[in-house]
């Protein structure tokens, strides 16, 4: 498909959404010349007036909210859907059995954007390493644009994109599907790494490991692929192009590891030292890592090492993601509200060798909690939970592993967010640390997982 064949068609939006995705791609269509825009939300008006106000000034929409109708996705010449409706939905198969093609913001951003992209991917790190491989490449002088990272949109930066610029796409499984729907990867990909995730949205890992793969699937022999070193699935469905592995001890092979703290990569037997662990400000060797992979594909891009020593110097983090947010009576309060499964919590707990007031909980995506409740046993002083399925299920997790004994940590439940950091003000002392790593979703309580994170910092700023 190219941008031209949407001039004059009818299009159907299946999901506004309360982000700028949904915004960012009727924009989109506005700029194609479409003839007619049908958006439905089963969202109302009122929860959707955030969004609904950036579009006042295009007439040519018709808004079917709070339903859906089988007409809008049949008597249409294509369907765009939001990530989070997944392709088995009834109105979905309903337009693929009328041959109605249904596209994703992401399968028309790489039919339409002829730049090179470095895709992104994986369950922990992809917004934090997308954003430290845009970092390095704009610290070295080479134009970037970046798309879908944390709350980015994707359509609406298509216009903005010139030759010569860099795409750096953060790709969620469910904007990879649609890429495996068209047969694309991009030419530079980055795993970072792959664990239990979304199980509420697929039937099971499996499946979700599956959708992952498309990442680096389709690429061309000309592709290269950048995998954590721990990932079982590209060994066992390698890349068509060269694959580069990464990884926090030596490893055989051209790829990029730590060797005592210093960062070195490795190609063709010739080793190049890229930075030191050192250099990273922000904490936590999960970052590392991070770091790690987004060095090593500015190291396939050419760039000098000392610019990318001298980039990741001055890459101070990113909202949401182990962001201090206050430092108050000698506490810092960290928000890492975009930990929404447990390994990501687990991997904020051991960022720290401070005592921690941990605020966790939330909404359950049919995960595990056990490794997590073993490390609130290990490493918190205190912990304070959000209400959720997912709480309870941490809850009993605590219990069974902690065999009925006396709980080695101070342990409250909370109604609400603004509660929550009251108990954990009051359960940390000078030296400690409170941090919100909730370790599950944010439905229920919250918009998404950033009105957490944001209510978060709205409550500390309150103490």
């Amino acid at each position: 498909m190219k941008q031209e064949h949407l001039k004059g068609k009818r299009v159907t939006v299946f999901g506004l959404g309360v982000n700028e995705g949904g915004v960012g791609t009727i924009e989109f269509l506005e700029q194609s010349g479409v003839k007619s825009i049908i958006v439905t939300d089963v969202k109302k008006k009122t929860e959707l007036e955030s969004s609904l106000k950036k579009l006042e000034r295009y007439k040519n929409i018709t808004y079917i909210l709070g339903q859906h109708r089988s007409e809008d996705f049949i008597h249409t010449d294509l369907v765009i859907k939001n990530p989070g409706i997944p392709w088995t939905n009834e109105y979905i198969k309903l337009a693929l059995a009328n041959k109605v093609p249904v596209e994703m913001d992401s399968s028309l951003f790489f039919s339409f954007c002829k730049n090179k992209i470095i895709g992104v991917t994986g369950t922990r790190g992809k917004t934090t390493t997308a954003s430290m491989i845009a970092h390095i490449l704009e610290k070295s002088g080479i134009p970037v644009v970046r798309v879908g990272i944390s709350q980015t949109p994707v359509l609406g930066l298509l216009s903005k994109i010139k030759p010569g610029d860099v795409v750096v796409f953060e790709l969620s499984s469910w904007r990879l599907s649609a890429l495996g729907r068209i047969r694309q990867s991009p030419p530079v990909a980055v795993f970072t790494n792959l664990y239990p995730d979304h199980l509420n949205y697929y039937r099971n890992l499996s499946a979700y490991e599956r959708d992952k793969r498309y990442i680096y699937e389709f690429q061309k022999k000309s592709g290269i692929l950048i995998a954590n070193q721990s990932l079982d699935t590209v060994t066992l469905h390698p890349s068509p192009g060269e694959t580069l592995r990464f990884s926090s001890e030596p490893i055989d092979g051209d790829g990029a590891f730590f060797r005592e703290g210093t960062a070195i990569a490795c190609r063709d037997g010739e080793e190049t030292v890229l930075f030191e662990r050192d250099d990273i400000r922000i904490p936590g060797m999960h970052n590392a890592m991070n770091a790690l992979a987004a060095a090593l594909v500015a190291f396939t891009f050419g760039i000098p090492t000392a610019k990318i020593s001298s980039a990741l110097k001055t890459f101070s983090g990113i909202p949401h993601r182990l962001e201090p947010v206050l430092e108050k009576d000698g506490v810092i309060f960290y928000n890492d509200t975009a930990a929404t499964s447990p390994e990501g919590t687990i991997a904020a707990l051991r960022s720290f060798d401070r005592p921690l007031v941990l605020i966790a909980g939330g909404s359950d995506k049919r995960l595990v909690f056990g490794n997590l409740a073993q490390e609130m046993l290990d490493r918190a002083k205190a912990v304070i939970l959000l209400p959720g399925s997912a709480t309870e299920s941490l809850l009993r997790e605590i219990r069974s592993r902690n065999a009925g004994a006396a709980l080695p940590f101070h342990l409250e439940e909370a109604g609400g967010m603004e509660e929550a950091v009251g108990l954990a003000r009051a359960a940390a002392a000078e030296g400690d640390i409170v941090l919100l790593s909730p370790g599950a979703a944010s439905f229920g309580l919250f918009k998404n997982e950033f009105d957490r994170g944001e209510q978060f910092r709205k409550a500390v700023s309150l103490l």
